[in-house]
This record gives structure tokens, C-alpha cells and sequence, in this order.
């Protein structure tokens, strides 16, 4: 592997483990949220459920498919309404989860839609050489 290839890869690997890392965080703040730090009804609330949607993708992130990250990007979205939602609407401690869901989602969106930029990128400049050396 040259050094120009090396380099493209960091931020590729970066993007990967904010993707992985945010979209771990959502799941365990989800969980964490609804059963134990602020349920709307205590003893836990069914509202867990919504971490399944999160579980899904995330064999497909670990197994870095470019088509996970995109629909992943698309998905997030409905996260960050809740979080929006929820941070206007509830009260401590729910609305600083609620912020923190925000956060997350911002974060994995941003990680997604670059690191499919940057494989889109690094595969067209991989192209554009074998069709220059040829």
C-alpha cells in the first residue's frame, strides 16, 4: 500500500468508527433512557423497543457495506425528531438525554454521508489511474 493510499484510508477508518461508535451510543442511550435513567413510567417503559430499528444496521456497518451507511443516513433522521421532541417537551433529566440523542444523531448523519463521500471519492480516483495507465 503506497502513502497516498494509506493517508486516503485514515479518514475513511475515521469515519467508520464515529459511525460505529455514535450509532453504539444511540442504542445504549436508548436503552439506558426508557429502562433505568428517565422512563415515563417507572419501572421502565416499552418506548426500549425504538433501539431496534438501530440494531439492525449495524452488522452491515461493522461489515463496512457502502449501502448501510446510506440508508443509515436516511434513517437517523427519525431519531433526531424524537430527540428534538422529546428535548423541547420533557423535563430534566429526559430533555438532556434527549439532547444528547440530538448529538448522537448529528454525529452519526455527519459519519455516514462522509464516508460514503470519501469511498465514492477514493473509488473514482482509483478508476481515473487505471485509466490513465492504460
Amino acid at each position: 500500500m503506497n502513502k497516498e493510499q494509506n493517508s486516503a484510508s485514515v479518514p475513511v477508518r475515521t469515519t467508520r468508527l464515529l459511525a460505529v461508535g455514535s450509532l453504539l451510543g444511540l442504542i445504549v442511550l436508548g436503552l439506558t433512557w426508557e429502562l433505568w435513567l428517565a422512563p415515563l413510567r417507572p419501572g421502565g417503559s416499552w418506548l426500549a423497543f425504538k433501539v431496534l430499528p438501530l440494531c439492525l444496521p449495524l452488522a452491515g456497518l461493522l461489515k463496512n457495506r457502502m449501502y448501510t451507511y446510506r440508508w443509515v443516513s436516511l434513517m437517523v433522521w427519525l431519531y433526531f425528531t424524537e430527540g428534538v421532541v422529546r428535548a423541547y417537551s420533557d423535563k430534566a433529566p429526559g430533555n438532556y438525554l434527549a439532547m444528547l440523542e440530538v448529538a448522537l444523531c448529528l454525529t452519526l448523519f455527519t459519519a455516514c454521508a462522509l464516508h460514503v463521500r470519501l469511498r465514492l471519492n477514493a473509488a473514482s480516483l482509483k478508476d481515473q489511474r487505471h485509466a490513465n495507465i492504460a
